[in-house]
C-alpha cells in the first residue's frame, strides 16, 4: 500500500536510517482507474447515522470489524472512538492539518518549531508568575524582530545578547518541561510528536482511568502557545538541524524533493528549514501561526483502547466544546508544470555511492496514486518476489533495489533506488532499474503476481489494525488525507478491481524520460553549514518547583488501576510430542498464525551459522529454483525470517492460518533439499566484502561499532566476524549441511494461532531424532573499563560523543529501581540530563544516560550516555556530563513523578499475543519463571529518593567509562578528549574487525 513518510520529532531520538525508516508504511484510499466505485463495492460499506443516548450524533461503517465511531462537535472538532481491551490504556493522537508546506515562504521550519513550543507549557503550565514572565516573554518577542530585520552583524550580535540577557531573567519564573511533569504523572508514555509536509501530529500513551485528567493537560495546551524558553529550545532545533546534515537519507531526499517540486511546498520547503530561518526568526509569526492552524475545525481528536463510548465523548465535549470555530487562512494551490525531460542533481556524503529516481505522481487518493503504488509494490515487495527483488536483489546485480510509492495531499511520486557495486557506475546501474520497468510495460510478469500482492495487503491490515496504536495511526492518517473511514474500509476491493491489463497500460502511459534523479557520490559535502556556538546563557532550571497547574493536577484522584501479572503455566500450553517441546499461545483477534522454530545455539557457538541462513536466500532445491520459492512463499501469504543471535536461532513463519501449513512444507523443503550452487556463494562473498566497506562509510554503524570497541575492546563478539580468507575457503556445501543437520538438534516449537492441534500436526511429520550435540558456545571477555579514549575521524558537521561503563552483574532484584533511575535520571523530557544538557545549556538536541541490563544471568549490566553536539560545544558538554555522573542530583519533586510514572506503567501494562511466550523465554535466562514485574512492582512501591541515591552510589557511582568519539578530527579540541582519558585514535578496520 502506498507508503508514508514523515519527520519524527525531537522526542524520539532517532534517526531514520534506511529508505524503510524514512519511508514507513501507512495506508491509503485511491479511487479506481476505469472502474465505477459503485459497481465494485456491491455495497458493503455504508456510512449509517446514530444518535447516542445523550444525544450526540456519530458515523459508523457497516462491516467495519473494528467499530470506529466518528463524531463531530459543534466546533468542528472532529472525534475518532474505537474499542480494544488488550490493556486498560488507551492510545491518543491529536492530528494537525498543518504542517511544514502551510510555513510562511520568510519563516521557513516555523510548523516544526511551533511543535516544540508546544511542550514548553502555557499561562497556567510552566510558570511560577505568569505576569512577571508574560511581560518579560514579550520584551523577547520585540528584541527578535529587530534582530529579523537587522543586517549589520555587529548589532545583530548585540541584538542577540541583549535576548540572552532577558532570557536570564523570564527563565527564573519558568518551569522546564512542566508539561511533561503533567503527562508522567499520569502514567503516560511514548510521549512524542512528529511534523511532516502537511501533519503535525501529538501522541500519548495513557492508562485509561487518566483520560479525564489527559484532556484537561491538552485543553490547556491547545487553548494557546507560549514561547517560554525559545532561545534555548531553538538552538536545540539547530543541533537537529546540525544532525540532519549528517544524516545521509535527508540528504538524498531533500535532494529529489527539489527536483521533483521545483515550485510546490513539497519541495521548496523542508521540514526542518533553511538555516538562516532558523538563525532569524519571528515569536509574533508562530502566534499567528498557530492562532491561523491550531483551531478545533483543523485537528482532529484519535482515541482507541479500553474506554466507554457514551463517557469518552462527553467528556472530550467538556474540554475541547470549549474552543471556537475559525475560519482557517485561504491557501492558494500552487500547480506544477508536468515534467518533460530527465533532470539531474548530484550530492556527495562520505556514504557508499547510490542513485535514486523517481516520477511524479497525481495526489492522495487519485487513479495515478493507485496504480504507481501497485507497480512499485510489483518491482519490490515484501515477499522479495518483485521484479527489483529478483533480478537485482536475489540475482546480486547490485548491492541493493528498491522501489516505493508515497502520495501526499498535493501530488506524490514513485521512487526506485539502487546502490551499485563498487565496479558499477550510476549508468549501469540505472539501466538495470530501467530493465525492470520496461518489463512491467510488456507484462512480463506472472499473473499471481497482482493477486498475492493485494493478498498481502490484507494480512498487513490485519497486522496493522489488531493494535490500538495501528488502529489509531490509520484513523489519524485518514483525518489528515481528508479522506473518510468509509474510503478507507474500501480500499482492498478498490485494489482488488485492478487487472493486469490496467498495470501495463498505465506503466506504458506513465513511465517516460520524465524523471528525477539524484547521484549521491561518495566524497566531501561541501554544503554542508557549520555555525558557531551563540555562546548561550545556562537558564534557570527550577527543578523543584510546580505550578499551581500542576498542584492542582497532581492533588485530583482517580481511581487506580490494579496490576495484573500473568501466571506464564496457565497462559502457555506446553505439550512434548516426538521429543519436541511444543509451546502454544491462542490468537484470539484475528485469523494470522505464527510458527517459530527455537534452537538453543547461535552466533555464539557458530559464528558461520548466519552466514549459512543467509547464503540459503540465494539458493533453491532440485525442484525449485530460488526465484520461484520466493514466489511460491508469496503466493500463499507467508513470510519467513530467519534470526540469528549470540545464544539462540530463531526460524520464524508468519501469515494465514488457511496456509500455515504450505508454508511450513515449503521451508523444510527448502532447507532440507537446499542446492549448493558455490558460484552463487563466491558472488555473494564479494557482496558481504562490499557490504563490509559500505558500513565502513557509514556514520551510524561507524558508531555502534566504535562503542562496542570501547565497552569489550579488541576481543569483542562485534569485531569476531568471518575473515576474507575464510569466507573464500568456505564450500557453499558446507554450508547447506549446516542447515541440513539444523533439526537433528535438539529445538522447541512456539506456536500462535487458533488451534494448537492442527499446528502441531503440521509440523510433526518433519520432526527428527535428536542426534546432534549443541556446539560449545565461545564466552568473550568482558574487560573493565576507564581512562580510555577511542576517537574516530570521520567528516560532520555535529560531534558525536558516548560513556561507556561496566557496572556489577545484572541482578533482577534491582530492574525496578534501574527503571526509575532511567526515567528521573536519564531519559525522557523532565528527566535531569535533558533539562540540564538541553533545556538549560542548549548543549544537543538528543542527550541520554541509560542504565541497561544484562539479558542472560552472570553477565555486567552497563551503562551508556551520549550526547551530540557542535565541536565548539563539547568541552561544555562533556563537563556537564561528567559533573552530573560525579553524584546523583536530588529532586524530591522530580523523583516522586519518576516513582509514579513507572509505578502506573506497571500497574496498566499487559502481556499479550505472543509476548507471553518471548517475554517468558527472556525471562528464562535469567532464572525467572514467572512475571518479574510483580517484584518490581513491590519494590518501586517502597523506594525512596535515599534509596534511589543509595542505588546510584552502590552501582553508578563506582563504574569507570571509556569514551567513544566520531567527528571531523580538526573541528575538535585534543586537550578537550585528553581530559577524558588517555586517548587513541583508532582505524575502521580496528573498530569493524576487517
Amino acid at each position: 500500500m502506498i507508503k508514508h513518510s514523515s519527520t519524527e520529532c525531537f522526542l524520539c531520538k532517532k534517526d531514520s536510517a534506511s529508505v524503510a525508516d524514512l519511508f514507513p508504511q501507512a495506508f491509503c484510499r485511491s479511487i479506481l482507474i476505469n472502474v465505477n466505485k459503485e459497481d465494485i463495492l456491491n455495497l458493503k460499506y455504508k456510512e449509517i447515522s446514530h444518535t447516542d443516548a445523550n444525544g450526540y450524533s456519530y458515523i459508523t461503517v457497516e462491516s467495519d470489524d473494528n467499530n470506529v465511531r466518528i463524531y463531530t462537535l459543534k466546533n468542528g472538532l472532529q472525534v475518532y472512538l474505537a474499542q480494544n481491551f488488550d490493556a486498560p490504556r488507551i492510545q491518543t493522537y491529536i492530528p494537525v492539518r498543518t504542517g511544514s508546506n502551510n510555513d510562511p515562504a520568510d519563516n521557513t521550519g516555523l510548523a516544526h518549531y511551533l511543535e516544540h513550543m508546544m511542550f514548553k507549557g502555557t499561562s497556567k503550565i510552566g510558570t511560577l508568575d505568569w505576569d512577571k514572565e508574560s511581560a518579560l516573554l514579550n520584551e523577547i518577542a520585540e528584541l527578535y524582530e529587530q534582530h529579523k530585520a537587522e543586517n549589520d552583524p555587529d548589532r545583530k550580535r548585540k541584538i542577540y545578547k541583549k535576548i540572552d540577557e532577558v532570557s536570564q531573567r523570564a527563565s527564573k519564573f519558568a518551569l522546564a518541561n512542566e508539561y511533561d511533569k503533567c503527562i508522567s504523572a499520569l502514567g503516560a508514555s511514548g510521549t512524542n510528536a512528529h511534523t511532516w509536509l502537511n501533519e503535525t501530529v501529538y501522541k500519548n500513551n495513557i492508562p485509561k482511568n487518566e483520560l479525564e485528567r489527559w484532556l484537561k493537560i491538552e485543553k490547556e495546551r491547545f487553548g494557546e502557545i507560549v514561547l517560554r524558553l525559545f532561545h534555548t529550545e531553538l538552538e536545540s532545533v539547530y543541533e537537529e538541524f546540525n544532525r540532519a546534515q549528517d544524516h545521509d537519507g535527508r540528504l538524498v531526499n531533500d535532494a529529489l524533493m527539489a527536483v521533483l517540486f521545483p515550485t510546490h511546498q513539497n519541495g521548496q520547503q523542508t521540514t526542518l528549514g533553511k538555516a538562516e530561518h532558523l538563525k532569524n526568526p519571528s515569536m509574533k509569526a508562530i502566534h499567528r501561526y498557530f492562532d491561523e492552524y491550531y483551531v478545533p475545525n483543523n485537528y482532529a481528536m484519535v482515541l482507541v483502547g479500553d474506554l466507554e463510548f457514551d463517557e469518552t465523548i462527553q467528556l472530550v465535549d467538556e474540554y475541547f466544546g470549549q474552543f471556537n470555530y475559525s475560519e482557517l487562512p485561504i491557501k492558494t494551490s500552487v500547480l506544477e508544470q508536468p515534467m518533460s525531460e530527465i533532470v539531474s542533481r548530484t550530492v556527495k556524503s562520505p556514504t557508499v555511492p547510490r542513485l535514486q529516481l523517481a516520477w511524479r505522481t497525481d495526489s492522495y487518493g487519485t487513479d495515478e496514486a493507485l496504480m504507481a503504488d501497485l507497480a512499485a509494490h510489483i518491482l519490490s515487495n515484501s515477499g522479495e518476489a518483485g521484479l527489483l527483488d529478483l533480478h537485482i536483489n536475489n540475482a546480486q546485480e547490485a548491492l541493493y533495489a528498491t522501489a516505493y510509492a508515497t502520495a501526499h495531499n498535493e501530488y506524490g511520486y514513485i521512487s526506485m533506488v539502487v546502490v551499485p557495486k563498487e565496479d558499477q557506475t550510476f549508468e549501469q546501474a540505472e539501466k538495470l532499474v530501467h530493465a525492470e520497468i520496461e518489463r512491467i510495460k510488456k507484462g512480463d510478469f506472472p499473473d499471481w503476481l497482482l493477486p498475492a500482492i493485494i493478498n498481502d495487503f490484507k494480512v498487513q491490515r490485519l497486522k496493522g489494525l489488531e493494535t490500538a496504536d495501528g488502529l489509531a495511526a490509520n484513523l489519524y492518517q485518514t483525518y489528515i488525507r481528508k479522506q473518510t473511514w468509509q474510503e478507507e474500509l474500501e480500499e482492498m476491493d478498490r485494489y482488488e478491481a485492478v487487472t493486469k491489463e490496467n498495470i501495463v497500460e498505465f506503466a506504458n502511459r506513465f513511465f517516460k524520460d520524465n524523471y528525477a534523479v539524484v547521484y549521491k557520490e561518495k566524497g566531501t559535502n561541501e554544503d554542508l553549514l557549520r555555525v558557531d556556538n551563540p555562546g548561550i546563557t545556562p537558564v534557570t532550571i527550577n527543578r523543584d518547583a510546580e505550578s499551581d497547574f500542576l498542584k492542582s493536577i497532581l492533588a485530583e484522584k482517580t481511581s487506580e488501576i490494579e496490576p495484573e501479572f500473568i501466571d506464564y503455566k496457565k497462559e502457555i500450553e506446553v505439550k512434548v510430542q516426538n521429543g519436541v517441546k511444543f509451546s502454544f499461545v491462542p490468537n484470539r483477534y484475528n485469523s494470522l498464525a505464527q510458527v517459530h522454530y527455537i534452537f538453543p545455539f547461535g552466533s555464539d557457538h557458530d559464528r558461520e551459522l548466519s552466514l549459512a541462513t543467509q547464503v540459503l536466500q540465494y539458493l533453491g532445491t532440485n525442484n525449485i529454483s530460488p526465484d520461484e520459492l520466493k514466489q511460491e512463499f508469496y503466493k500463499i501469504g507467508i513470510t519467513h525470517e530467519f534470526k540469528t543471535a549470540p545464544d539462540q536461532l530463531t526460524i520464524s513463519l508468519t501469515g494465514l492460518e488457511e496456509n500455515i501449513a504450505k508454508g511450513i512444507g515449503l521451508l523444510h523443503h527448502w532447507i532440507q533439499e537446499a542446492l549448493p550452487d558455490q558460484a552463487v556463494y563466491d558472488e555473494y562473498v564479494e557482496t558481504i566484502l562490499e557490504s563490509r566497506n559500505a558500513a565502513k562509510r557509514d556514520k551510524g554503524r561507524i558508531m555502534r561499532a566504535l562503542q562496542n570497541y570501547a565497552k569489550f575492546g579488541a576481543d569483542s563478539r562485534s569485531r569476531d566476524v568471518v575473515p576474507e580468507q575464510r569466507l573464500r575457503e568456505i564450500t557453499c556445501g558446507e554450508l547447506t549441511d549446516k542447515l541440513k543437520g539444523l533439526f537433528s538438534y535438539a529445538y522447541e516449537v512456539f506456536l500462535y494461532g487458533g488451534n494448537m492441534e492442527v499446528l502441531t500436526e503440521t509440523c510433526l511429520p518433519f520432526v527428527k531424532q535428536i542426534t546432534g550435540a549443541v556446539p560449545e558456545r565461545k564466552m568473550y571477555p568482558q574487560p573493565e573499563t576507564g581512562g580510555k579514549v577511542y576517537f574516530v575521524d570521520y567528516d560532520m558537521v555535529q560531534t558525536e560523543l558516548s560513556l561507556l561503563g561496566r557496572a556489577g552483574n545484572v541482578d533482577p532484584s534491582t530492574f525496578g529501581r534501574i527503571n526509575v533511575f532511567n526515567e528521573y535520571f536519564g531519559s525522557g523530557l523532565s528527566s535531569i540530563i535533558f533539562q540540564e544538557l538541553r533545556e538549560s545549556r542548549s548543549l544537543a538536541y538528543s542527550a541520554y544516560a541509560v542504565y541497561q541490563s544484562s539479558p542472560e544471568l552472570l553477565y555486567p549490566d552497563y551503562i551508556t550516555t551520549y550526547i551530540g553536539t557542535q565541536p565548539d560545544k563539547l568541552e561544555i558538554a562533556v563537563k556537564a556530563m561528567q559533573e552530573l555522573m560525579e553524584k546523583l542530583p536530588t529532586y524530591e519533586a522530580q523523583f516522586e513523578s519518576a516513582k509514579q510514572a513507572t509505578l502506573k506503567q506497571l500497574a496498566s501494562g499487559r502481556v499479550t499475543r505472543t509476548n507471553i511466550f518471548f517475554n517468558h523465554l527472556r525471562l528464562l535466562k535469567l532464572g525467572i519463571d514467572y512475571d518479574l514485574r510483580k517484584g518490581m512492582y513491590a519494590e518501586v512501591e517502597k523506594l525512596t529518593l535515599e534509596g534511589l541515591e543509595q542505588f546510584y552510589e552502590e552501582k553508578i557511582q563506582p563504574v569507570k567509562y571509556n569514551v567513544a568519539v566520531i567527528g571531523k578530527r580538526e573541528n575538535l579540541r585534543q586537550d578537550v578528549l585528553e581530559r577524558l582519558g588517555t586517548v587513541t585514535e583508532v582505524s575502521l578496520e580496528e573498530v569493524f574487525g576487517y
